[in-house]
């Protein structure tokens, strides 16, 4: 393994020669405190971003054992940890310098879920995070010393910030993984207590507007509270910031659940949060609280999509031209047969609970009413609402 000197060198070498030449410096590093592995050198610098790894022993990083003693506070660290590295990217990397794709550095820390992902890796023996780094050029030529620069100095300075321990903001980290530990303990009693759903009072539904996923916040934020003959209490292993071990809330029963309520009133909110809620979520988001069966999914209306063999024989029938229902298959679906063919796939895949909003639903589907019966006859109607089988 060669060192960061020799990175030095090369880069400086090759300053200002043609961008191909940057495949000289693939390979692994050995720095002070961690060990950078360049795996891919982009061709280009309008191609997709160089690929690099940064480890760091755990000797040296330190993170405790007791933060990731199981999967899920594993798979928490690791997010939070990918979401310090970004912090310290957006704090030291400077700004974007060059053609194409120059200085970027990029690390895949999502948004307000929390999953599993690659960005991060914590072992006993080391912590390793994966990059996209742009390395820059002027046109196609390269420029060295802005290498140096990002892959010898300020790549540096984000392992020291974001990967050492001593470093990190140890109340936010555990309160981070402790929040995520709580979420994934109200899942797994979910079906002991006979719920699919469960929405914990305070909970911040609204989103900041139709095109942002963070919370609404000001004060026209209505925090949510379950109704009294709703209401649930369910024990976490962690403190609440409350400094309690038991939340209170909404459990939503296995079986069928009407929402209603008046326009403006929150019913699709509530839905959308619902939907959203098969992951955990960060602390602050709002929705942290609101846990959702994982083999939820969410059924609309999707006019004009493809279906292929499927079977909507029972919601559909009849149509015109014998055209079967069996195996059903369309290049332009209608509202209703591409909301069949939605609910009969996801119950094909062993979805277990339906989020159907009549706002995306088509209304010929959902319900037939008496008045719709008189003028068009039980047989000669293909289509068997909604409102008919769902209790079968």
């Amino acid at each position: 393994m060669s060192n960061d000197q020799h990175l030095r060198q090369l880069l400086s070498h090759i300053d200002g020669r043609g961008y191909k030449d940057y495949k000289q410096i693939k390979g692994s590093y050995e720095f002070s405190d961690f060990n950078l592995y360049i795996d891919h050198v982009q061709g280009d610098p309008f191609a997709l971003p160089s690929k690099v790894r940064l480890r760091v022993d755990q000797k040296r990083a330190q993170i405790p054992a007791g933060l990731w003693t199981n999967s899920v506070r594993q798979v928490a660290l690791e997010d939070f940890i990918a979401r310090a590295i970004r912090q310290s990217v957006q704090d030291l990397v400077s700004p974007k310098k060059g053609s194409g794709k120059s200085g970027l550095v990029f690390i895949d820390a999502g948004q307000q879920e929390v999953l599993e992902r690659t960005a991060v890796i914590i072992t006993e023996d080391w912590v390793e995070t994966r990059l996209q780094v742009g390395l820059p050029a002027a046109g196609r030529r390269i420029l060295g010393k802005q290498a140096i620069k990002i892959l010898c100095q300020e790549i540096p300075q984000i392992v020291e910030q974001a990967l050492m321990w001593k470093n990190l903001d140890h109340k936010q980290c555990r309160t981070f993984v402790e929040c995520v530990e709580n979420q994934e303990t109200i899942y797994q009693q979910l079906d002991r207590l006979g719920l699919v759903a469960f929405v914990a009072n305070g909970s911040v539904l609204p989103r900041d507007s139709g095109i942002s996923d963070l919370p609404l916040s000001g004060s026209q934020v209505v925090d949510f509270q379950a109704p009294e003959s709703l209401e649930t209490s369910i024990e976490v292993p962690n403190h609440l910031p409350s400094g309690e071990t038991i939340i209170k809330g909404m459990g939503i029963p296995k079986g069928i659940t009407l929402i209603v309520g008046g326009g403006y009133h929150g019913k699709s909110t509530l839905l959308k949060a619902l939907e959203k809620c098969v992951y955990a979520h960060i602390p602050g988001d709002g929705r942290e609280y609101v846990i959702t069966t994982r083999d939820a999914v969410k059924i609309r209306a999707e006019d004009g999509r493809r279906v292929e063999k499927v079977n909507i024989n029972p919601f559909i029938s009849n149509l015109p031209q014998e055209i079967s229902t069996d195996s059903f298959c369309s290049e332009d679906a209608s509202g209703s047969t591409s909301q069949a063919a939605n609910i009969m796939e996801a119950l094909e895949i062993g979805a277990k609970l339906l989020l159907l909003d009549e706002d995306t639903s088509a209304t010929n589907f959902m319900v037939r009413d008496a008045r719709m019966q008189l003028l068009v006859h039980k047989d000669q109607e293909p289509i068997t609402p909604f409102v008919d089988r769902v209790r079968e």
